[in-house]
């Protein structure tokens, strides 16, 4: 862990990476409960979601191959600028006053758009940072400082939302700009691939990304059990409406419940930083999908915040262990030249789960009620899970993790 921590890119990035993740869940927090307030409609806070998701999924193949191409630094610097522009209209929008939701809906498509930039970027700018043999602990270490902003966020979104949304927007604002800053000192050198491709742009190259997941059959199979179990298991959306309306405990208690996930998986992540995962891969993927599918149930079922909280707290752990699994997977297959547009092919995988999640949870709300499409959600993931099993034995199976048995 020592030699990790001593390299200077990577604890820039991982500073720039922890404010901007702080802001933006503070942000989902504030947007999410302004959103109810002023519409008191669940589908608009799945709209939310998917305002977000059609920017991103049209621009991440792109995304992906400028992240090839291009310093990734500076690509993730321009997308926390962005950040702080939407931030920025936020607040505006809260000090005139406005109470329509198609400015807000707009601004979530900006930050969507940054979003697909971004997530490639960063994903595959962290192999750049640290030696191969400190990259599964710098894995383990970028998903603490991601979880721990998680923790925050929401706790510190939902306090400063007694004092107002535009106090919120504000916060917000300030920390995107420190993230940028930050993202400015991490050298270009360091960041661009060893063999930077240069070669025109087409479609060919454009779906490189595609052709290699499809050729990985553990790939495939890890980056889709992600997207149809979160895809249906997701209750993040629904939050304001069981803090609202079921647990009646206020935009303080959206901001525990938004944080209970994170703190699950932070203690996770920090557990896997100091005992990272080196054989039974497949088994420990599959199992903290399936208890995922579990802690959703319960979380639907649950009328005791208390519970709540430890019901999320559970999933966030769960899930914590079938994304190390996967990134580690993903980004050890992957080679460095094409690895921003396999990222980018992940990301679209990771933002349909996340997005349209929202939006399918929103949708069924609207239909069903909360609780109902909390419960169904849950019982799809485990239906997910066992057929992943049966359909992809490789995954299932899978023992140590690729570069493991490159070095054995």
């Amino acid at each position: 862990m020592g030699s990790v921590l001593r390299q200077p890119d990577l604890m820039h990035f991982l500073s720039a990476r922890f404010l901007a993740t702080l802001a933006a869940q503070m942000q989902i927090v504030a947007v999410g409960w302004q959103m109810y307030a002023i519409t008191g409609d669940p589908l608009d806070l799945g709209l939310i979601g998917l305002s977000q998701f059609v920017p991103f999924v049209a621009l991440i193949l792109p995304a992906g191959q400028a992240a090839d191409r291009y310093d990734r630094s500076r690509i993730v610097t321009l997308c926390y600028a962005t950040e702080m522009l939407c931030a920025g209209l936020l607040l505006a929008f809260t000090m005139l006053g406005v109470a329509a939701t198609l400015p807000i809906f707009a601004t979530m498509m900006l930050l969507g758009a940054a979003r697909a930039f971004s997530m490639p970027g960063g994903q595959s700018l962290l192999p750049n940072l640290v030696p191969p043999e400190a990259f599964s602990r710098a894995v383990a270490l970028n998903s603490s400082v991601f979880q721990i902003a998680t923790v925050l966020g929401p706790a510190i979104g939902g306090l400063l939302y007694v004092a107002g949304a535009a106090v919120v927007y504000a916060a917000v604002l300030a920390l995107a700009a420190m993230a940028a800053v930050l993202m400015l000192r991490v050298r270009g050198a360091a960041c661009a691939s060893a063999a930077p491709e240069r070669t025109p742009a087409s479609w060919h190259t454009l779906l490189s990304g595609l052709r290699f997941v499809r050729s990985r059959p553990l790939v495939l199979g890890a980056i889709s059990l992600d997207l149809f179990a979160v895809l249906f298991g997701g209750a993040t959306a629904l939050m304001p409406m069981f803090a609202s309306d079921i647990l009646q405990v206020g935009p303080a208690g959206l901001g525990l419940l938004r944080t209970a996930p994170g703190a699950g998986a932070a203690l996770c992540a920090l557990l896997l930083a100091l005992v990272p995962i080196r054989r039974h891969a497949g088994p420990w993927m599959f199992g903290g999908v399936a208890m995922f599918g579990v802690a959703t149930i319960v979380f639907g079922l649950s009328t005791s915040f208390a519970l709540s909280l430890a019901a999320l707290i559970l999933l966030g752990a769960a899930d914590m262990v079938s994304v190390y699994v996967r990134h580690l997977l993903v980004q050890l297959e992957t080679p460095d030249a094409i690895r921003g547009r396999v990222s980018a092919v992940s990301a679209v995988f990771i933002g349909a789960s996340n997005e349209l999640g929202d939006f399918e949870s929103g949708l069924m709300a609207r239909w069903w009620g909360a609780v109902r499409a909390v419960l169904i959600g849950g019982v799809a993931t485990l239906a997910v899970t066992g057929l992943w099993m049966r359909y992809f034995p490789g995954l299932r199976g899978m023992d140590e993790f690729p570069r493991a048995r490159r070095e054995s």
